[in-house]
């Protein structure tokens, strides 16, 4: 008789010693689809050097099944302008083995408290098109479409397509306080 069980997936920050298992996730996708515009995985050197830079104001988090790195999600910087240091792009990736699970869901659904927590105010993500499983991720917490940008990288012999999808934060008006770092949340919301 199958297992009727959902698997328990743990979040928690990323760390530094992360960085092989994030890389390895992330090589099939950036080598094997148009899902990442960057054409050559970065290695886990390469990755740590992200999480370093990143981590200390934007959250990056790991997923874990039975103690195996198996998702990531992190937050970045959405536009270098000052006025929009209230928004953050977000990514989040899972093994193609346990794709389907519940694993981003489980990633953003963290993630996004942690941002909330922080202050920020408007999340964006762009999808190359066609990514049907990634529309539905982000359109399953809360995320909406808010515009596509047409033919805009060229990966795998083809000019892609970019939809861009937006979720706020929060309704407030009144003037923001600073956003929050991520290094400096006591405790983070997990």
């Amino acid at each position: 008789m199958p297992s009727t069980h959902e698997p328990i997936i743990q979040c928690r920050a990323a760390q530094l010693s992360d960085a092989a298992a994030i890389a390895a996730i992330y090589a099939p996708i950036v080598r094997d689809t148009c899902i990442s515009f960057e054409v050559e995985p970065p290695d886990s050197d390469v990755v740590r050097q992200r999480i370093r830079a990143g981590a200390a104001v934007y959250p990056w988090l790991v997923a874990e099944l039975e103690g195996v790195v198996v998702g990531y999600a992190y937050a970045s910087k959405h536009r270098e302008r000052a006025a929009y240091r209230w928004s953050v792009d977000v990514s989040a990736y899972v093994s193609e083995r346990v794709r389907g699970v519940g694993i981003g869901r489980a990633l953003y659904e963290r993630l996004l408290k942690i941002l909330r927590q922080q202050g920020f105010r408007a999340v964006f993500a762009g999808i190359a098109l066609p990514n049907p499983a990634s529309v539905r991720l982000h359109e399953a917490v809360g995320f909406t479409a808010v515009g596509v940008y047409r033919e805009v990288g060229f990966k795998l012999g083809h000019w892609r397509d970019v939809g861009w999808w937006q979720l706020k934060l929060s309704a407030d008006d009144a003037p923001p306080a600073e956003p929050i770092a991520f290094a400096a949340l006591r405790p983070p919301v997990l």
